[in-house]
């Protein structure tokens, strides 16, 4: 297999992408705003309601290949991580609201040069449900960004329906053998947070290559969690409540994995929303995340990670830009927001430096 090499110019950035990021950055807000109004409190503009606040190690595997052995997957060793693993929304809702997951990953330890602005030695991946991200590029962001945007808004009961009626489409689109990243977007099974699968959805740079990167479950415990799933009528705290119960009783092992970039035409850099088929290119194991038991929701932790502690592609070493439309976008959105969320609720931002600093 011979693989595509990184290269400044594979990127190719519409010559009003600003401008579309500036909107982006504006309706965002314009959206965090009305959940303050309602909530009394700033909340992340996406992902505001976690389920997970966890620590754990990140093991790199030793004897890979050299396409694989680039970034921090250079040199195999374990370096300290934090997790947070949250529901899909930039509001705190009940969990019959059921929209893609999101699972950020912040790992210490990690030496070399580093996106402008990003001083400490860290390198974050934030990853989401869905190996695409189905708005595609930064005008595909506005765009539906402003949709979402506008039913901020609109009562519970009625983003409720949405979700179940995109749940239903999927689950007929999958009778036909297909599925829309968009209606699993808006309506996630209800499945468990630890037996999902969570991937990057756009591409990073890879040292000298380029991938996509997914992250798996790896034990029979958390397979066994693949029928799990949650009764919102009954809990509307759920996913949470059965997230910190599977920790309080195992340890949690995913498999971090990356798909290179093989075929410029089928693997597109500027449109996140087209899947890279694995027929071209597998996902790799590179890595594996091993999370022990522990309180998964322990009150000073769960107040440091929601309110202080911030995960941003941004926060990245040189060897893993974050590449493409979506991918711009989120270096410039992830920020603004942030700095609006801790503004408004008077609290510091963190760009944490250790492990150390993460209450125990």
């Amino acid at each position: 297999m011979t693989y595509l090499r990184y290269a400044p110019d594979i990127e190719k950035p519409a010559p009003d992408e600003q401008e579309t990021i500036d909107s982006i950055i504006a309706g965002m807000t314009q959206q965090s705003q009305t959940v303050e109004k309602r909530e009394h409190h700033a909340v992340r503009a996406s992902h505001a309601k976690s389920s997970a606040c966890v620590t754990g190690e990140l093991t790199v595997a030793a004897g890979l290949p050299p396409e694989l052995a680039q970034g921090i997957f250079a040199n195999p060793g374990t370096h300290p991580v934090a997790v947070r693993f949250a529901q899909g929304p930039g509001e705190t809702l009940g969990d019959r609201v059921s929209t893609h997951r999101g699972m950020s990953i912040k790992v210490f330890d990690v030496p070399g040069e580093k996106l402008p602005g990003h001083p400490v030695d860290t390198q974050d991946f934030v990853l989401a449900t869905g190996t695409t991200f189905p708005s595609g590029t930064a005008a595909g962001f506005l765009r539906d960004g402003t949709v979402i945007g506008k039913s901020t808004g609109l009562p519970e009961g009625i983003k409720s329906a949405v979700s179940s009626t995109m749940r239903n489409l999927n689950k007929a689109l999958h009778a036909f053998g297909t599925e829309s990243a968009l209606a699993d977007f808006f309506g996630h099974p209800y499945s468990h947070p630890l037996a999902d699968s969570y991937f990057s959805q756009a591409p990073v740079r890879f040292g000298d290559y380029v991938a996509k990167l997914g992250i798996v479950s790896a034990t029979e415990s958390q397979r066994a969690l693949s029928e799990w799933r949650l009764d919102p009528h009954q809990d509307e705290d759920g996913f949470r409540h059965a997230t910190v119960a599977f920790f309080r009783e195992n340890e949690v092992v995913f498999e971090l994995k990356a798909q290179l970039w093989a075929d410029a035409e089928r693997q597109p850099i500027e449109d996140a929303s087209v899947d890279w088929p694995v027929s071209i290119s597998p996902y790799r194991t590179v890595a594996t995340l091993r999370l022990p038991r522990q309180d998964a929701y322990a009150p000073d932790r769960v107040r440091y990670f929601d309110e202080v502690m911030t995960f941003r592609p941004a926060h990245s070493l040189a060897a893993h830009r974050p590449l493409g439309s979506v991918m711009r976008a989120r270096l410039q959105v992830y920020r603004a927001l942030s700095d609006f969320r801790h503004r408004e609720n008077g609290v510091a931002a963190e760009d944490t430096t250790g492990i150390d600093r993460i209450p125990a």
